[in-house]
């Protein structure tokens, strides 16, 4: 697979390339070098841990189903992961209603003592609600520049709309969090 003039190389081409002739070590790979950030951002998109892992797990059949027909120069297959998986978390929160703010409470603990954990939780669950309100396009926005660091033109790309545009979602996102959450500054 060859690089196009001016396009950046893509570490994932030639493992994509071998998933199109049907290997599964190849696509063993490729899942392990994204899977967790791809169930990441599936975790924070929809409401249910379950959920997302199936998303996530959808996400990964298409890479099977549709890499021999791989067209590098386009987009870096990361890029197209990343714009996958968000129009699955996308279809199954318009297939399905929201949970409520019970569903959000589902927060890692990186072990601190039992009244800081406690204090963690409680504050994550706020963050993790706030964003659950969050319209679909602003809560991604969010998610892919702040949790997921990606820059404003891939994240741009990803979401598919103009820098300018995803600058205006996450504008109106943050603003919103921040008006949610602005009882916290007081904590």
């Amino acid at each position: 697979m060859g690089l196009d003039a001016g396009m950046n190389h893509d570490p994932d081409a030639e493992l994509v390339a071998r998933v199109g002739r049907g290997d599964r070590a190849a696509a063993q790979a490729l899942m392990a070098r994204h899977l967790p950030k791809m169930l990441s951002l599936a975790r924070r998109m929809l409401p249910g841990r379950s959920e997302a892992e199936d998303c996530v797990q959808e996400a990964f059949l298409r890479l099977w189903t549709h890499a021999a027909r791989w067209r590098p120069g386009a987009a870096k297959f990361e890029t197209w992961l990343y714009r996958v998986t968000l129009n699955q978390c996308y279809d199954r929160l318009r297939r399905k209603p929201t949970l409520g703010l019970d569903a959000a409470a589902e927060i890692a603990d990186s072990e601190p003592g039992p009244q800081a954990a406690l204090e963690n939780a409680a504050l994550a669950a706020e963050v993790e609600a706030a964003l659950a309100e969050l319209p679909e396009r602003q809560r991604a926005a969010v998610l892919l520049c702040h949790y997921q660091e990606r820059g404003n033109i891939e994240a741009a790309e990803i979401l598919g709309v103009s820098v300018e545009a995803l600058e205006s979602l996450l504008a109106r996102g943050r603003r919103t969090l921040r008006t949610k959450l602005a009882h916290l500054k007081e904590r």
